[in-house]
């Protein structure tokens, strides 16, 4: 299926609905982690997500497709890639950096996606303004954990590193997820969820042993369910709506707007800063994701 090259007014406003949410996501994870270990964490933002999404598809009896075996596999898949591995990487990197660090490390997800629709697909290939991009988005990330790097495996710089992680994973989830081009949104997302809610059951019964742990604090709880609900079910419709009408890499330039939100909820409520470094790191990251995008360049030739 082919995608649109430049997005529209209406795949634009829901770029940046996506990316304000997600912004907020950061901040939700920062709070809830610090009581309760990533695992299970990843496994109460999924299943409530998907218990939301089912729920809401049983009683609008909205489902319109039969789920085959090889579907499921597909959505597993999607799953392990979009889910379980960079939530997992995120909440563990998110016990040591604030939500502002992990949102600018994290994006990185358009370079990923780029290299790998580059080699996994023929409508989204790589150009020179987005090689520069690339070469950009890297030189950002050196100077944003450079430091941390020479003085050795510190906390922050692993924390770092994982987020980083999470990015890759993005990266082939963005392309893995063209598949699912002729599936509802709201199909496609609670699929994923449900997929890995099965699967994160018994990781997270295995790892934290869930059941044992101490309540969290309200804070803790209603990030939790926001999380879930606003961040992930809702969110992935957005996601997958995106995906389908713009393509793998537009859909990635999320990111532009995910560590503004992100940065501006964590100073507001958890009082966070980011150092001089942190910030020219950002801005040569954010500058490389916009000369990948290119449409500024092309305003200005036309002009």
């Amino acid at each position: 299926m082919q995608h649109k090259t430049n997005m529209g007014l209406t795949e634009w406003a829901l770029l940046i609905l996506l990316g304000v949410i997600w912004g907020g996501s950061f901040l939700f994870a920062r709070i809830a982690v610090l009581e309760v270990p990533p695992m299970t964490l990843v496994l109460l933002r999924v299943a409530i997500a998907a218990l939301a999404l089912n729920i809401w598809l049983i009683a609008t009896s909205a489902s319109e497709i039969e789920h085959k075996r090889r579907l499921w596999l597909n959505f597993a898949g999607m799953g392990i890639l979009n889910n379980i591995i960079p939530f997992a990487l995120i909440f563990y990197g998110q016990k040591e950096i604030g939500a502002g660090l992990a949102a600018i490390v994290n994006a990185m997800t358009p370079i990923w996606t780029l290299l790998i629709a580059h080699q996994f697909t023929e409508d989204e290939r790589l150009s020179a303004n987005k090689l520069i991009g690339i070469a950009m988005g890297f030189l950002g990330v050196a100077i944003l954990i450079g430091g941390p790097a020479l003085a050795g495996l510190s906390a922050s710089m692993i924390a770092q590193l994982a987020v980083l992680g999470a990015t890759i994973s993005y990266g082939f989830a963005g392309v893995f997820g063209k598949r699912f081009a002729g599936i509802p949104p709201v199909e496609t997302a609670r699929g994923q969820l449900t997929a890995s809610t099965l699967i994160m059951l018994p990781v997270a019964a295995f790892s934290d042993q869930f059941w044992t742990l101490p309540f969290p604090s309200a804070a803790a709880v209603w990030s939790i369910i926001l999380l879930a609900l606003l961040c992930t079910a809702f969110a992935y419709i957005l996601f997958f709506a995106i995906l389908t009408r713009a393509g793998a890499v537009n859909l990635s330039l999320v990111t532009l707007i995910v560590p503004v939100s992100a940065i501006i909820s964590g100073a507001l409520v958890l009082g966070e800063t980011l150092s001089a470094q942190q910030v020219f790191g950002t801005l040569i990251i954010l500058g490389g994701l916009v000369v990948i995008d290119g449409r500024l360049f092309s305003h200005f030739k036309k002009s």
